[in-house]
């Protein structure tokens, strides 16, 4: 699962990053494998390894159980945050949780559930 989070309008990206890695620690507390900054590639030459991560990316490994709490926890997190939002993308599927709290957000963080949670079958055939 890769997570991508969107900075308010009046943001930086160090407040990006600083936001990114409040999440990271908040997701490690939950029954994942591993949460990592993703990287961008390679890193060029002369460039330190830092330049190769992208701010507000991060790569969660967790089993199907874990994905309800996963979103749960993004959609929690986010209310008092100034992320605009968080894009969840899980093989080829993604949706947006925004930091305003509604019924219809909770109908999508559902359905996508129900594509991706357990007992559903993966869109690529494993887990992320």
């Amino acid at each position: 699962m890769r997570l991508v989070l969107t900075g308010g309008q009046d943001g930086d990206q160090e407040e990006l990053d600083q936001l990114t890695l409040q999440l990271r620690e908040r997701l490690l507390e939950l029954d994942v494998d591993d949460v990592e900054p993703v990287r961008s590639g390679s890193v060029p030459d002369g460039a330190k390894p830092v330049d190769a991560l992208t701010v507000g990316a991060l790569a969660v490994t967790l089993a199907p159980l874990a994905l309800r709490s996963v979103l749960d926890l993004v959609r929690a997190w986010i209310e008092n945050r100034p992320v605009r939002t968080v894009s969840v993308t899980l093989g080829e599927d993604s949706l947006e949780l925004e930091a305003a709290s509604s019924a219809d957000q909770q109908r999508i963080v559902d359905a996508f559930l129900a594509k991706h949670g357990p007992g559903a079958e993966p869109a690529d055939g494993q887990g992320e």
